[in-house]
């Protein structure tokens, strides 16, 4: 056989193939090109922290939370300061020996090594195991040079005033955040903003101390305040309702300050009362609250002051008005009747109604806004004075946490509603606050201007200078100017010719006084009223030529009293802060 004829491999027909494998070679040269330059241009910075991840850690700087500062005379003192403290804190991940670290520390500092070994082995990159360390303390940690142990400073407020305007000023809890009063408040302008800072550790994760080449974001202090309040004529208040709680056994005291003609609150207080300093230590929390903005209660005869304002604003009445009253009025199926000191039947006066503190008084009111009854024009006309001139119903929007707004009954909704606004016009079937009552009647003596009532007078600029909050006028033409003259006078009347159940002395005729009490009844949270429960109430102003202060004071449930809550128990508290304003915080007499 002839051996077969064998051909040389034809090179061109594998050129194709070698197109193929050239073509994908490219391809993942081009991979890796896009991925090197996504590695090492676009994810740069983010693989750049990793590779320093050990060393490089990024941590909030505090801004320093802003004081607040208050009225002492002429000058200014500091009520709430802040105290550098240290924050101990623990990365785990550097803690080779967590049971010999741990005793390190409590050799230091004291404390429970357990506790301080179980957070050093938890899975985590940050555990505080201590706070508000001293300069000292702080100091003898950093010598040791505890592995993955460290220090971060933290501001803690101070009060150089001890429990001075406790409750009115709130305090700030271990995770700094305001609580309560002014502090919570305005939590968001004391707090101010927090700057970021890298914190350079060793390789042995020792932290190291920060410079200002390491502040990535700078803080920003918080705003500091200065209040409207004055220091000791916030003390000798404290003092009286201290003094006027303990000697009438009562549940709680307070009372507010108010300048007629700004709605600057001067003083502010209630008692029990608590330091703020030593926050932790309170169990009932009810001791934080400013009764004289969170508790909205039936305030009683107090309110027999606006109801008459309300009447001779409408022109429903006059100042020398006259009428009958029966001691009884039947409305709906309820009959409203007097104290028995009223005087029983016969002709009566708008003075009378306030001075003898009559029910049927303030009802028979109330019936002349419904052209002689109570009916939808009358409640309409009288809630529109409620909400529109006194603006109960609705938070004053003073600089504290928790206002109530209080509650004023639908005048076209409900049941009952004829006898349940006549309860409103003797202050009964209504909630307010005292501070609600004061700012009322500081727009019906002051002539007719509503101001908002404020505790913060001015901001402090960094170079001391003063950013003045003026004034805020919510409403004007409460009532008429001679109605605010009427109202002075009717008031002044009032407290003349009871000063004897009062227990007070004679009154100094250069100055202006006036008031009026209120004795409520205790609503039964299950519906009614207490029989031998009371809260007793004070509503006044003094001045000279015209009203400069208001005052309001309550004092809840007495005990040790003889006669009725409002003259015995808030009265005097009344008559002890008018000596106080005019000997010592510059009241000026008639000209």
């Amino acid at each position: 056989m002839r051996p077969g004829n064998t051909s040389p491999p034809n090179f061109m027909q594998h050129i194709p193939r070698i197109k193929i494998w050239y073509a994908l070679l490219l391809v993942v040269m081009a991979v890796f090109v896009v991925k090197l330059f996504y590695l090492q241009v676009i994810r740069h910075d983010y693989y750049q922290q990793a590779a320093l991840r050990g060393q490089l850690k990024q941590y909030e700087v505090e801004a320093e939370r802003g004081t607040i500062l208050a009225h002492n005379g002429d000058s200014q003192t500091p009520i709430v300061l802040n105290q550098a403290l240290y924050t101990l804190y623990t990365d785990p991940k550097f803690i080779k020996n967590a049971s010999e670290t741990a005793l390190a520390v409590q050799k230091a500092i004291g404390g429970d090594a357990g506790e301080y070994e179980e957070k050093m082995k938890k899975n985590s990159r940050y555990e505080i195991l201590a706070k508000k360390l001293s300069k000292e303390q702080q100091k003898t940690i950093a010598d040791l040079k505890l592995k993955g142990v460290g220090t971060q400073q933290t501001n803690y407020r101070t009060y150089p005033q001890g429990q001075l305007a406790a409750q009115l000023l709130g305090f700030v809890n271990d995770e700094g955040d305001g609580q309560y009063g002014l502090e919570e408040a305005l939590n968001s302008e004391l707090q101010g903003k927090n700057g970021r800072l890298k914190a350079i550790t060793d390789a042995q994760g020792v932290p190291l101390a920060a410079n200002k080449d390491n502040i990535v974001e700078s803080p920003q202090s918080g705003k500091q305040l200065l209040l409207t309040i004055d220091l000791g004529m916030q003390q000798q208040l404290e003092d009286i309702i201290k003094q006027q709680h303990d000697e009438t056994k009562a549940s709680q005291a307070s009372a507010v300050i108010l300048e007629a003609n700004t709605g600057a609150v001067k003083a502010m207080a209630n008692y029990p009362t608590f330091n703020p300093a030593e926050f932790s230590t309170i169990e009932d929390q009810s001791a934080f609250k400013n009764a004289v903005v969170t508790d909205a209660v039936e305030v009683g005869s107090i309110m027999k002051t606006l109801t008459a304002a309300a009447a001779l604003d409408l022109g429903v009445v006059s100042k020398n008005t006259s009428y009958y009253d029966p001691a009884s009025f039947k409305v709906d199926d309820a009959v409203v009747r007097n104290i028995e000191e009223d005087g029983g039947p016969g002709t009566k006066s708008i003075a009378d109604i306030l001075q003898l503190s009559l029910n049927t008084g303030a009802t028979w009111l109330l019936m002349q806004m419904g052209g002689g009854e109570i009916n939808q024009k009358a409640r309409v006309a009288w809630h529109d004075y409620l909400i529109n001139h006194y603006h109960f119903g609705k938070p004053t929007g003073i600089e504290q946490s928790n206002e109530a707004a209080g509650v004023v009954p639908d005048p076209n909704d409900g049941y009952g509603l004829n006898i349940k606004f006549a309860n409103t016009a003797f202050g009964q079937g209504q909630t307010e606050t005292i501070l609600q009552m004061a700012a009322a009647l500081a727009a019906v003596v002051n002539g007719g201007t509503y101001y908002q009532p404020q505790l913060v007078d001015a901001y402090v600029r960094n170079d001391g200078s003063l950013e003045q909050k003026k004034p805020k006028i919510v409403s004007e033409n409460v009532v008429k100017p001679t109605v605010s003259k009427d109202i002075q006078e009717f008031m002044a009347y009032t407290l003349q010719k009871n000063k004897v159940n009062y227990g007070t002395r004679e009154l100094r005729p250069e100055y202006v006084y006036g008031g009026k009490t209120g004795t409520a009844e205790v609503a039964r949270p299950e519906g009614g009223y207490y029989d031998d429960r009371f809260d007793g109430t004070f509503l006044g102003f003094i001045g000279g030529d015209s009203p400069q202060y208001v005052i309001a004071v309550r004092i809840r449930e007495p005990r040790n009293i003889s006669g009725y809550a409002g003259a015995k128990a808030a009265a005097p508290v009344y008559f002890k802060l008018v000596d106080m304003l005019i000997n010592n915080f510059g009241v000026k007499p008639k000209s």
